[in-house]
């Protein structure tokens, strides 16, 4: 016997350590949340229904999109130029991992509160 401890199981990683930084980010997670329930959705809608700016959404799009999580589409309606973002099978993916985090992450901070 060498009197040396046995090695601790070692534990999975914290949950927040997983947490991808384009998808964490408040208005991305937002928007792929609002795509993953709409399907599709033109730009004014979602600058509507997540109250941002033109700039601002801009930018978040074209974040998603250089990360192949939404798909940008533009075209006409009538005579006006319009966007339409859909997210992809990527970004669904994307989404659903980032979701489980949040709900391992929610569950370890509820079992704390127990205690």
């Amino acid at each position: 016997m060498t009197g040396a401890e046995p090695e601790p199981e070692s534990e999975p990683p914290h949950p927040a350590l997983g947490l991808d930084e384009v998808v964490h980010q408040k208005t991305r997670l937002a928007l792929l949340t609002v795509l993953d329930e709409a399907g599709r959705a033109d730009f004014s809608y979602l600058k509507r229904t997540l109250s941002l700016t033109d700039g601002n959404l801009g930018r978040h799009l074209d974040v998603l999109a250089e990360q192949g999580l939404v798909q940008l589409d533009k075209g006409y309606a009538g005579r006006r130029p319009k966007t339409w973002a859909t997210i992809t099978a990527k970004g669904e993916q994307a989404l659903a991992a980032e979701m489980r985090l949040l709900a391992a992450l929610l569950s370890r901070f509820e079992a704390g509160k127990r205690d």
